[in-house]
């Protein structure tokens, strides 16, 4: 008898992960994952779901606490789950967000479905891919660079505590795909005003003068050098730098294309609110991880969310004139914007706890009733 043949890596991953989803009672219609099939690189690339939902539950904090309890199930089935499935989801949003255009037309367009209507899917995504250039581009594409480069990237920083294949391969992964194929992606979408798919699209279809053997080398790291040899991470990381420098010649300068008003308004909301609904799903899966999974690095990496999620509050809240601004101020206020410690996310769950009503009002508020 032949035993049946396992399925692929990531499928079959977003499969159990629907399973538990589903088990636990998340009500989710909806799974993707940021970047494209080709993108995710095995054993080695986590899967960064985003979940839609039909409306917003009646309780939010209770919700983060059955999407937690899944992830947690479904990272216990497998020891390399600790990597495959780093973190809990990254955003959460509603049918009426991604219908309404609310969802970030660059963020949208690096999506692919996991499960739920491909319809309706393919509707969004081809819908993100001919809006009109605008700041939100700007904004999203520049982040992107300015989180990596000027050596704020450190390989060292690239924790290998959840690795548990072939430490020496997976640090070459984080020069290629964590580094230098984020800012290939971003200076491609920059250089050409068009929103790119994913990492390896990007390394395919622009490649300008001089920088075609760089593309090549991202796109091969894992293969051998010309001496037959595996290059090193220390090897692909000055190439990187060198690549990078070369390619940011190649973008234009910031730009100042046309902001949408009130429509950008309501998308930095609704894209802050999906990023902080599922944030405690996130702490409690950080302070209370499977058996031998570690969550330090994850938890020191909150910091920067939070401080970005804090910032656009502060903005959206400006001079407090209307019911929206207000709670803008008052979400902003229960926000910590220092690093993130152990102590830190424990303080904030009780915060947050005690503070539901603003939570959960925040959080709940329909596209329609965003006026700033």
């Amino acid at each position: 008898m032949v035993a049946a043949e396992a399925p692929p890596l990531y499928p079959g991953l977003g499969a159990l992960y629907e399973h538990e989803l589903d088990a636990h009672g998340v009500g989710a219609v909806m799974l993707t994952h940021k970047w494209q099939p080709a993108d995710l690189l095995a054993p080695h690339s986590d899967i960064d779901v985003r979940v839609l939902l039909p409306e917003a539950p009646a309780n939010w904090e209770e919700w983060n606490h059955r999407l937690a309890a899944a992830h947690k199930s479904a990272v216990r089935r497998e020891v390399s789950h600790g990597r495959l499935l780093e973190h809990p989801p990254g955003f959460a949003f509603t049918v009426p967000e991604a219908d309404g255009r609310l969802v970030c037309a660059p963020e949208l367009a690096t999506w692919s479905l996991i499960s739920g209507s491909a319809r309706d899917f393919q509707r969004w995504r081809s819908r993100a891919q001919m809006a009109p250039w605008c700041e939100i581009d700007e904004r999203f594409y520049r982040a992107i660079l300015q989180s990596r480069l000027g050596g704020r990237y450190q390989l060292a920083a690239d924790s290998t505590d959840n690795v548990v294949e072939d430490i020496t391969a997976y640090r070459r992964h984080c020069v290629a795909w964590h580094y230098l194929a984020p800012c290939w992606f971003a200076a491609a979408a920059l250089a050409t005003r068009t929103r790119c798919p994913g990492k390896t699209a990007a390394l395919t279809q622009w490649r300008p003068d001089g920088l075609d053997a760089y593309a090549e080398l991202f796109l091969r790291h894992s293969e051998d050098g010309p001496n037959g040899r595996l290059r090193s991470a220390r090897h692909l990381l000055r190439a990187a730098h060198v690549s990078l420098e070369a390619a940011m010649r190649r973008i234009p300068q910031a730009s100042h294309p046309p902001d949408k008003g009130k429509e950008s308004t309501a998308t930095d909301w609704a894209m802050t609110a999906g990023m902080l609904r599922v944030r405690v799903a996130r702490w409690l899966y950080y302070l209370d991880p499977p058996h031998g999974v570690a969550t330090e690095y994850l938890i020191r990496r909150e910091a920067k969310e939070l401080r970005s999620a804090a910032q656009t509050l502060n903005a959206l809240a400006e001079d407090g004139a209307t019911p929206a601004q207000r709670l803008a101020a008052r979400m902003a206020g229960l926000i910590p914007t220092g690093p993130t410690t152990v102590d830190t996310l424990r303080t904030t769950l009780a915060l947050w706890h005690r503070q539901k009503s603003t939570v959960q009002d925040f959080l709940s508020l329909p596209p329609g009733a965003i006026h700033l």
